[in-house]
């Protein structure tokens, strides 16, 4: 088939470069702003941080020139576009700080890492040079929980070919036995069971209901693991009484002994919101955090350039690349500004219509007056795109008088009552977690009669959702809430 040329016309509708920059910044949470107006400022000369030093300097009217002589040199832009005087100065700058607000600054502490630790203690060890490798190989082999998850075999054929030293694999056993006498207890361990045994053996004192305990997990771990306490009872022919305390002596062990110092580091994570909601005598004012937003204004030195270029500077190659440069860092510098407050505006824009929306819990505070709303009911309202409210939704917080919620926690879907009402999932899932919380601990609630519960409160309600609520409130199944 010979190939062909030919004419035509299609319509087709693309995001300009400015738009694809509102979209990026919009999904950015107020933490990540501040590096990404930083980011901006090194990258681009023409823009600057702080206030303007002379408030007048844009409301200068300039001169009138001739620009007859440089005309063929301009091209493609028209200089009056940049030297408009009679631009307000809010079109050019950006203010997002308020006076009241309080510069805080968040401290870096850099800490040892957990294999660092172990270290230290291991040479505190009467080691040989052969066992102090062996150790240290054993270390790095540790994962995130502590845990050893290499096999002993294979350690010996890393030692044999990396490191040229020939051991046995009881050698490595015997460094390994060392290596779960250091701190914190449990490190070294191969599974969970062996983990919480080298954590009760430290325990042991005489103690009954450590000895107890320590019987559980050795000879019934996987009946401990299922929650057949009756089974366990029976076999151990102890009392309700004993049984109770050596499984609570056993909740005591951690799990994750090397994870106990990241777990610490993980609560110590602050959330700065992005808005601010208070309520005076029913009245609701929302309010932006612009903390990390700093005043932006294009640079003087650049507007300057144009200015002597249009009064007549030297029209040379190289001044027509420099004037190249300097336009397109002002315009970049323009859209930019333009950008952050279009951000603020959308950002404002919807959360006014969620708090709107939602306005009888951001005033009571009461999970079950939250209304079912979907990214689509919020979109009709301001009349913005599905995909804008989407990324404004996304990892933005917002600070209340109960509390700091994630945008997110106020979507939900519907769902029916027998009266027609339609009602938030959020609050079915606040009345199965009620329930749950209520139930005979010796006896769960199984998802049937749960099911059943909610049904006889008029919720509509099936097994296999009360299944998938339960999992997205992150509650296990009624076997594994079994308690004595």
């Amino acid at each position: 088939m010979a190939l062909k040329q030919y004419l035509g016309q299609k319509l087709e509708q693309r995001l300009s470069p400015q738009q694809i920059q509102l979209m990026k910044l919009l999904q950015v949470p107020t933490m990540e702003l501040d590096q990404r107006i930083k980011q901006e400022i090194e990258e681009n000369p023409a823009l600057e941080e702080g206030k303007e030093l002379e408030e007048d300097f844009e409301n200068e009217r300039e001169e009138d020139f001739d620009d007859s002589n440089i005309e063929n040199e301009r091209e493609d832009f028209d200089l009056s576009d940049y030297m408009d005087d009679d631009t307000p100065d809010y079109k050019t700058q950006v203010n997002n700080r308020s006076k009241d607000d309080e510069e805080r600054v968040i401290p870096y502490s850099g800490e040892q890492t957990f294999q660092d630790r172990l270290l230290e203690q291991l040479y505190m060890l009467d080691l040989d040079e052969t066992q102090f490798i062996i150790a240290n190989t054993i270390i790095g082999n540790l994962d995130e929980s502590g845990y050893l998850n290499r096999e002993i075999d294979a350690i010996v054929d890393d030692l044999a070919f990396t490191l040229n030293i020939m051991v046995t694999e009881e050698q490595v056993e015997e460094v390994l036995t060392l290596v779960q006498e250091l701190d914190p207890a449990g490190v070294g361990a191969r599974d969970l069971k062996e983990c919480l045994l080298i954590q009760i053996n430290r325990k042991q004192d005489g103690d009954i209901t450590k000895f107890t305990a320590k019987k559980i997990l050795e000879d019934h771990f996987e009946e401990f693991t299922k929650k057949h306490y009756d089974k366990i009872q029976k076999k151990l022919e102890i009392e309700d009484e004993d049984l109770k305390e050596a499984i609570a002596e056993i909740i005591k062990l951690n799990p994750k002994p090397g994870g106990s110092g990241k777990e610490a580091a993980k609560s110590m994570i602050q959330i700065i919101p992005d808005f601010y909601i208070q309520e005076f005598d029913g009245k609701l004012e929302i309010s932006l955090n612009g903390r990390n937003a700093p005043e932006l204004h294009v640079s003087r030195d650049y507007a300057t350039m144009l200015r002597n270029y249009a009064e007549g500077a030297k029209t040379s190659k190289a001044d027509k690349e420099a004037l190249q440069f300097v336009k397109q860092k002002l315009d970049s510098a323009k859209w930019f500004i333009d950008a952050i407050k279009q951000r603020q505006n959308t950002l404002l824009t919807t959360m006014e219509a969620i708090v709107a929306y939602q306005r009888e819990f951001f005033i009571s505070g009461d999970e079950s007056n939250l209304k079912p709303m979907i990214l689509k009911d919020i979109s009709n309202m301001i009349g913005l795109d599905i995909s804008t409210i989407s990324r404004v939704a996304n990892s933005k917080y917002v600070q209340t008088n109960f509390g700091i919620y994630p945008l997110k926690y106020f979507f939900s879907e519907s769902l029916s009552t027998d009266s027609g009402e339609e009602v938030s999932t959020r609050e079915v899932k606040k009345i199965l977690s009620e329930a749950i919380e209520a139930e005979e601990k010796r006896r769960p609630l199984t998802d049937d009669r749960l099911a059943q519960l909610l049904n006889e409160k008029g919720y509509n309600i099936a097994r296999r959702t009360i299944a998938k609520y339960r999992e997205q409130l992150n509650i296990p199944v009624a076997r594994l809430r079994k308690e004595l």
